[in-house]
């Protein structure tokens, strides 16, 4: 009658995994989303006969691609594949905000001239708002996200074009 020995530190240990569960109800937690090693774990919760729906992925085992250095981040605006433009990119994942809050002006729109400092947007992440810089010098042409719309690391919020 013996169970089968977990590691303490393992977050992927049914204890653990029942306990966010009961946090996830507690708190009315949609997602939890963990991620250890190379195992990633996510949890949702879904409301009605199926409760929480638990998924684990693995990545395929292919090499990685390379991090980015620290002389490219993603929010480094990178060439686009038209003209003289660049995009600024999220350097997170999160929720995009355009202004400092819903009753505030956005920082940057379409026709706006930016600099390297200026602050473009705000990303929610873990409920912390990180200010996110253009990092490039030129005007605003496109805005690619919605105001409240999640993003991935590396996806393009605005399309600049570039001056010098």
């Amino acid at each position: 009658m013996s169970a089968t020995p977990t590691n303490p530190g393992d977050i992927f240990d049914p204890r653990k995994i029942r306990r966010l569960v009961e946090l996830m109800n507690e708190h009315q937690l949609s997602e939890i989303d963990l991620q250890q090693g190379d195992t990633r774990i996510r949890l949702r919760g879904a409301r009605g006969p199926k409760g929480v729906v638990v998924e684990t992925m693995r990545p395929p085992a292919v090499e990685s691609a390379p991090r980015p250095s620290a002389e490219s981040p993603a929010r480094v605006a990178a060439p686009a594949a038209d003209g003289n433009f660049e995009l600024i990119k999220s350097p997170m994942v999160g929720t995009f905000y355009s202004s400092a809050n819903p009753e505030s002006p956005a920082f940057v729109k379409v026709g706006d001239h930016v600099g390297p400092e200026t602050t473009v947007c705000i990303i929610e992440a873990m409920k912390v708002f990180n200010e996110i810089s253009a990092e490039v010098t030129g005007k605003i042409v496109a805005t690619l996200v919605e105001n409240g719309e999640p993003v991935e690391y590396g996806q393009p919020l605005y399309k600049v074009e570039a001056s010098k």
